[in-house]
């Protein structure tokens, strides 16, 4: 590992202060770490399009960022907060169970100790290829996504195209189905970002994940109050059951009309670049018995899927996902 320079910053305009001095320089924010200092800084992770931080700024050392707030309904995280302190927090499991349970399955208690909220939702790809020093894959400033001719086994089976990794964040999945708001900032000002336009593809930028620029960072995550009686639920998949990442994963967040679907959203990670919202199945349960039209409504994911050589296995297990969390959520 090269040297590089640690700042802790105290507030938010402190850390934006030290973005704006170093803005000629290869600048990161940091929470934990896990992801940052434990992998992408190895010298196994670089490229022309990614470049070896020089600077690093701690945002755990921000009182404001490491705070939990309760508006009515609606809550504000910090996204310093560790995934320990959101599973933990009282008005975050009675409010949001999801966003709890997908907490619950990230990584590791180590790991949810001193990794971030923010840190989670913006980690960079697992991608073997992506990861791997002998690579320059387009996500690095090459020229070759090197999934389409070899081991693409964990790889997109939706919304590939150009580059094909899945984005690695469970809590973003969970997030997203919740309808939560990014809140962000840096040297230009601040502004908010729906989870909805917050990640983006490689089509849009093959060298991001999401839409935050050189000088921004996220600073909370805002969730809105759940509609009265609104049903959640949560599965994931994993190669092993220990530490693990999602070979799919799925969030549902719904209110009913009787026995029928009024409202909401499912959400799928480990099938595509960004998580996933899967409109199709929603507009194929809207107004509809549940238990009655699950399984077709379930099966309308295959109209999206476009598997590669050694991943359409996904195809049918975030079918079979999708159709389990949303009976699970019904019995809750």
């Amino acid at each position: 590992m090269r040297a590089f320079e640690l700042y802790d910053a105290t507030t938010v305009s402190q850390a934006v202060d030290l973005l704006r001095q170093n803005s000629n320089r290869a600048v990161k924010v940091v929470g934990g770490g896990s992801d940052l200092v434990g992998g992408i800084m190895k010298d196994w992770v670089h490229g022309n399009g990614l470049p070896f931080p020089d600077v690093l700024i701690d945002l755990t050392t921000i009182k404001e960022l490491t705070a939990i707030k309760v508006d009515g309904g609606s809550i504000t995280i910090g996204a310093a907060v560790t995934l320990s302190d959101v599973i933990n927090n009282k008005d975050i499991a009675d409010r949001f169970p999801l966003l709890v349970s997908a907490a619950s399955s990230v990584a590791s208690p180590l790991i949810r100790n001193f990794g971030t909220l923010g840190g989670n939702i913006n980690q960079r790809p697992r991608c073997w290829f992506f990861r791997g020093e002998d690579f320059n894959c387009y996500k690095k400033g090459g020229d070759f996504c090197y999934a389409v001719t070899s081991d693409n086994r964990y790889h997109a089976i939706i919304g590939g195209e150009l580059c094909y990794i899945v984005h690695p964040s469970d809590t973003a999945t969970a997030l997203l189905a919740l309808n939560a708001k990014a809140k962000i900032t840096g040297v230009d000002g601040s502004r908010d970002v729906q989870f909805d336009n917050y990640f983006i593809g490689p089509r849009e930028d093959v060298l991001r994940e999401n839409v935050l620029k050189k000088n921004e960072f996220m600073t909370h995550v805002e969730v809105p109050s759940p509609s009265s009686g609104t049903k959640f639920g949560w599965t994931k998949l994993k190669d092993r059951q220990v530490y693990d990442f999602a070979l799919t994963s799925v969030a549902a967040a719904f209110t009913l009309d009787g026995n029928n679907w009024k409202d909401g959203r499912i959400t799928l990670g480990g099938v595509s670049p960004v998580p996933y919202r899967a409109k199709v199945v929603e507009d194929a349960l809207k107004g509809k018995d549940i238990k009655a039209t699950i399984k077709q409504a379930a099966a309308q994911i295959r109209t999206v899927a476009r598997p590669m050589s050694l991943n359409a296995y996904k195809v049918e297990v975030v079918q079979g996902l999708i159709e389990r969390t949303v009976l699970e959520a019904l019995g809750n």
